[in-house]
């Protein structure tokens, strides 16, 4: 089921709820039209749900000075409860995409989706705009995202969309670029998040000589320096956190990551580097290599999965 951006512009609408809002529209036609508007009705009946929405806006940010977009989800009894709080789930995007995504990608069906089927409990979605910062903070310090997602992004969340504000209330999920920060936030955060998961997620054991193309090369240069300076890398990079925090750090840390095996940029080695990793110094995680390139085709199923993952970590669903 897809959504569209409703012509307000601050609120997204599902297509059940436009159904409604045509059919009645259609009660002052003419009496030939009673017949499609019945039709309507039905067709709506069939599947309609309480409806979750969506919210964007933007948050003024002191630390990175200039206003930065986010959306977020919010789930169907959010707004018939008022005092409940809900945990949630932080979703960063990949590269090229933006806050957005999440809603036209096709991630929020897939958690509407899931919740019609009663596959997953209620939680927030909170996704904010990550630009190409990886979603750390850049290796020359002029762009510091780690300290804007922890210190201003999740506590206005929390704040305003009563959500979270305890570790076993928190989550992240990323696809790529941010699948790479999903897993390098939960990593380096244990005690923050009570789960990760990475969707093709970009990870890279070692910095290799050349990125590609001179655009990623400057990029990749920018965020994490490049072949000869290693040394932000190795203290960013999540197999650092994997191969050299003490195991109890991750205590209680549901992990979940997964990979096509015909990855168009490789990020299979990385990720069964990282299983080995994990694996080798007993570290819970779950596990994917399976058919499929970087691609949404591959990548909203999984989320999908990431959704029922998260959803069992909050305690929400067994």
């Amino acid at each position: 089921m897809s959504k569209r951006f409703s012509p307000a512009g601050a609120e997204f609408v599902s297509p059940a709820r436009e159904c409604w809002v045509l059919s009645g529209k259609r009660r002052e036609s003419r009496p030939g039209r009673y017949l499609i508007t019945l039709v309507l009705i039905l067709l709506c009946a069939a599947s309609s749900h309480a409806q979750s929405r969506a919210d964007c806006s933007v948050i003024k940010s002191e630390i990175l000075k200039r206003n930065v977009p986010y959306c977020v989800v919010l789930p169907p009894s959010f707004a018939t409860d008022k005092t409940r709080h809900f945990p949630v789930l932080y979703y960063l995007h990949g590269l090229g995409d933006n806050e957005q995504s999440l809603i036209n990608g096709g991630g929020w069906s897939e958690y509407d989706d899931l919740l019609r089927q009663k596959k997953i409990g209620e939680f927030i979605l909170a996704a904010p705009a990550g630009n190409q910062t990886f979603f750390i903070n850049s290796r020359d310090g002029r762009v510091l995202y780690e300290d804007f997602f922890l210190g201003e992004f999740m506590p206005a969340i929390e704040k305003k969309y009563r959500a979270g504000e305890q570790r076993s209330q928190r989550a992240l999920v990323g696809i790529s670029m941010g699948g790479f920060g999903a897993l390098h936030l939960g990593f380096a955060h244990p005690n923050l998040f009570i789960s990760t998961a990475g969707i093709m997620p970009a990870l890279i054991e070692k910095l290799p000589a050349s990125f590609g193309s001179d655009a990623e090369e400057q990029l990749m240069k920018r965020v994490f320096g490049d072949a000869s300076d290693t040394a932000y890398y190795d203290r960013v990079s999540v197999f650092t956190f994997a191969e050299r925090r003490p195991v109890g750090n991750f205590k209680g840390l549901k992990i979940y990551f997964a990979t096509g095996n015909g990855d168009d940029y490789n990020f299979e080695f990385g990720a069964t580097a990282l299983h080995k990793v994990l694996e080798r110094r007993g570290i819970p995680h779950e596990y994917h290599i399976d058919p499929g390139r970087h691609s949404m085709q591959f990548a909203l199923p999984h989320f999908g999965a990431a959704l029922e993952f998260t959803s069992k970590a909050f305690g929400l669903t067994k």
